[in-house]
């Protein structure tokens, strides 16, 4: 691996793209963040509401789920919205399905009573790693609604237990390299999605080739540039929350 060769956009192969975090985005939620991981942009959303679905009631504890959308002209060809085609793509579900597991494997859920937090993930811009950015950005906008009901004394003590972080991986051109934008995701070999949190426990790895098999010791190069680059998003949440 070169870590000094350039990609498209100028970095270099182990290099993430600039991230800025808006917090407070959307004055109506609970916890929101809007999220640029270079152009790529999140609106993430967190909102309470005082139910749990069925199969958890009278059982004392709560739970988190999400949903992620796109936004028509967040990619380069109009995106149908699922009104007009009668159905959630299954794409779209599978990424909200990921968001809810990271976020749980994070939470005792058993802290936050019996309500759910509906965690809103809205794409308006997408180049690569819309998956990976709203986990980022939920795990915030998260933090916030839940700081909110510890200081409303509507639950004890706040129920996260580690910090939470996710980034892709790939190989380019037999090239590997971290946070791949649209074109290079677009052309990857190897697609890799890597979730951690901050007791350096994985969550979840997701890995698939396109017309290339992969080796296991790429595999753990990989897994080993995803690492660093998790530590380093975990540094700048620990940095933005706790100042």
């Amino acid at each position: 691996m070169n870590s000094t060769k350039l990609r498209v956009d100028g970095r270099r192969t182990n290099q993430i793209r600039s991230i800025k975090i808006t917090r407070k985005y959307i004055s109506h939620a609970e916890g929101s963040v809007f999220i640029e991981m270079g152009n790529t942009r999140v609106i993430c959303t967190a909102s309470i509401e005082d139910k749990v679905p069925p199969f958890l009631k009278g059982k004392g504890q709560g739970w988190i789920t999400a949903e992620y959308d796109m936004l028509p002209r967040s990619a380069p060809q109009r995106i149908l919205r699922p009104q007009i085609t009668g159905r959630i793509s299954g794409r779209f579900h599978e990424i909200q399905r990921l968001i809810g597991r990271s976020l749980r494997a994070v939470v005792d859920l058993t802290k936050i009573g019996e309500r759910t937090i509906w965690i809103d993930c809205d794409v308006i811009e997408a180049d690569g790693g819309t998956r990976t950015a709203s986990i980022n950005g939920s795990f915030i906008a998260l933090y916030d609604c839940l700081r909110n009901l510890v200081d409303k004394k509507i639950i004890e003590e706040m129920p996260i237990n580690n910090f939470l972080s996710a980034i892709s991986v790939g190989i380019v051109e037999n090239e590997i390299m971290v946070d791949l934008c649209f074109y290079e995701d677009s052309a990857a070999q190897v697609d890799m999605n890597v979730v951690m949190d901050s007791s350096g426990n994985f969550i979840e790895i997701q890995s698939s080739a396109e017309g290339s098999t992969f080796s296991r010791e790429q595999f753990e190069k990989m897994l080993d540039l995803s690492v660093k680059s998790l530590w380093e998003i975990i540094e700048l949440e620990k940095k933005i929350i706790l100042g």
